[in-house]
């Protein structure tokens, strides 16, 4: 495979991948444009550019060349979404003359404010992408299928130029976008003066979706064969777009780690006192929580107009506060763009028939408990039986007597490993077990990610009582630079990246992971098998994940 070379500092965002993490954990508690004159086009006799200059529908971009890859960062998807189109559907961008600087990354989306830091983080001017492609032509000749990368950071942090996607290019022989969208209450506020909007955020992917099926050919990619994929809550996402009949026909494959239709976590799970999950919410409670906020903001009650002139007239730093942005951080259905509600949509059978591919991590919630055991800590059994007592009430016994302390080094790793079950391995084999009885034909494959000696990402403590193992997000340095940790990848786990990143690509190739050379990934049927990816001899293997995770129990359980 081409070799490519290491992405240059100032791209990455370092620092902003691990405040992404630690946004996760908080929900405890307009850049001027470089133009020039436009010079001749230069591109291959396949459409791809033969240099880092390309002329999209807009206008003309000049990127950055890496040797093996290019970058075009921070090219405009729609129209800033500031003034009187806040809180509106994403609007055209408008095109420019000459040559646009695709250099840099552009602002993120304001982020949720951490604890003790002044000031707003991103910018509402941020509905921009990033594209990498590789700098030689395909070896089979013809386009690249393309890759759309949805971040997470739980609909409130995160930004697309925090992935850097040149090992999936390079290696994969593909076309990556990464997208910024919109975060908290500039991307999910609901008002009854909006009627039916959609969730902003999520439009906004839509969009980017656009965008890409407009402009993949300009950069070498296929049109007619994009992945749509994301972690965490762009996991959430992608399921949104699996239900949402907008999206039909603008992504042909779709790919979910660490996300599922399903995916809740109970009360208490990232701390004692904080409420149930969900990470969708119905267009009437999202309005209702709008016109508190209005109205404590001073824009209400009043004629609809007049409230929303006001709300638009707020400052950013006025509405991107942590209160604030927390009470927008949840997708409405019940509108145009998600009319039900992801995970019955997906459970009647309303969505879209692509191939899948989805997983999880062995030790998903040990990153959420491992952030919050300093302020709550679980030092005894009787700290562990309170945990359970909050969060699944009178079914806690029952969940201890599968989970008891006892079977684990510490309380803390027994409600971690309960947690994992219950929200996300479990949930997600759910959302497999729905699909497969709904949609039999739709090719479907499963994951789980368990190396347990997976890098840690930068600005996680370290906890004596609770290694991190396979935790929530740790796949991410597998598929992407710039994710900061603090270790490099051992040969073995180098290894494991390049089986990662060539199931992936094949995936995004063909709908069928599966490539020559590679132990066999079978498809998933209903609860099993799914392919365990760990480094070393052997131990890329298919595993029941369902009797591992003790979901037959999970599906019995009522809180």
């Amino acid at each position: 495979m081409p070799s490519v070379p290491p992405r240059p500092p100032g791209r990455a965002g370092f620092r902003a991948h691990s405040l992404r993490l630690l946004r996760v954990a908080a929900l405890l508690v307009v850049t001027a444009v470089s133009v020039t004159t436009a010079a001749a086009e230069p591109t291959r006799a396949d459409g791809a550019p033969a240099g880092a200059l390309v002329r999209t529908d807009h206008g003309m971009v000049r990127g950055a060349a890496h040797g093996s890859y290019l970058t075009f960062d921070g090219i405009p998807y729609a129209a800033p979404p500031t003034g009187r189109l806040r809180w509106r559907e994403p609007a055209p961008a408008p095109a420019w003359r000459g040559v646009r600087d695709a250099t840099a990354p552009a602002p993120r989306c304001v982020q949720m404010p951490m604890p003790g830091v002044d000031g707003v983080s991103g910018s509402e001017d941020c509905l921009y992408l990033n594209v990498t492609v590789p700098a030689a032509p395909p070896p089979t000749g013809g386009r690249r299928p393309v890759l759309v990368w949805l971040h997470g950071g739980a609909f409130l942090g995160g930004s697309g130029g925090d992935y850097g996607a040149e090992r999936l290019a390079v290696r994969g022989d593909t076309v990556v976008v990464t997208v910024n969208y919109r975060l908290g209450i500039f991307g999910y506020f609901g008002h009854p003066a909006l009627g039916t909007a959609p969730p902003f955020g999520l439009a906004d992917q839509q969009a980017a979706l656009r965008w890409v099926r407009a402009n993949a050919t300009r950069f070498g990619g296929d049109p007619g064969s994009v992945t749509l994929f994301g972690e965490s809550a762009g996991a959430l996402s992608v399921c949104a777009h699996l239900t949402s009949p907008g999206a039909a026909g603008l992504f042909q494959r779709a790919l979910l780690q660490s996300g599922s239709c399903h995916m809740s976590f109970p009360p208490g799970a990232l701390g004692p006192g904080t409420p149930a999950y969900e990470p969708f919410a119905a267009e009437r409670e999202v309005q209702d929580s709008g016109a508190l906020a209005a109205r404590r903001l001073g824009c209400g009650p009043g004629p609809a107009a007049r409230v929303l002139a006001c709300l638009r007239e707020q400052s950013t730093e006025r509405l991107a506060t942590a209160p604030l942005m927390q009470s927008f951080n949840r997708p409405a259905f019940g509108n145009a763009l998600l009319p039900a509600a992801p995970g019955k949509a997906l459970a009647t059978g309303r969505f879209h028939r692509v191939p899948l591919l989805q997983g999880t991590n062995h030790d998903e919630m040990r990153m959420f408990v491992g952030q919050s055991l300093a302020a709550y800590p679980i030092r005894t059994d009787e700290d562990y039986r309170a945990r359970l007592d909050e969060a699944f009430g009178p079914s806690a016994a029952a969940v201890a007597a599968h989970y008891p302390a006892s079977r684990y080094p510490s309380p803390a790793l027994a409600w971690s490993a309960a947690l994992t079950d219950r929200s996300l391995a479990c949930t997600t084999l759910r959302a497999a077990r729905e699909i497969t009885t709904t949609a039999p034909r739709v090719p479907l494959y499963g994951y789980e990610f368990e190396d347990p000696h997976a890098p840690v990402p930068t600005g996680l403590p370290a906890l004596p009582d609770l290694p991190y193992g396979a935790a929530h997000g740790f796949e991410l340095a597998y598929l992407f630079s710039a994710v900061p940790t603090e270790q490099l990848l051992t040969d073995a786990q180098s290894t494991l990246s390049d089986r990662m990143i060539d199931y992936w690509a094949s995936f995004a190739r063909t709908g069928d992971p599966n490539t020559p050379g590679a132990p066999r990934w079978p498809a998933l049927r209903t609860t099993g098998p799914v392919l365990s990816l760990a480094p070393g001899p052997g131990a890329v293997r298919t595993g029941d994940a369902y009797g591992g995770h003790r979901c037959a129990f999970w599906d019995g359980v009522r809180e």
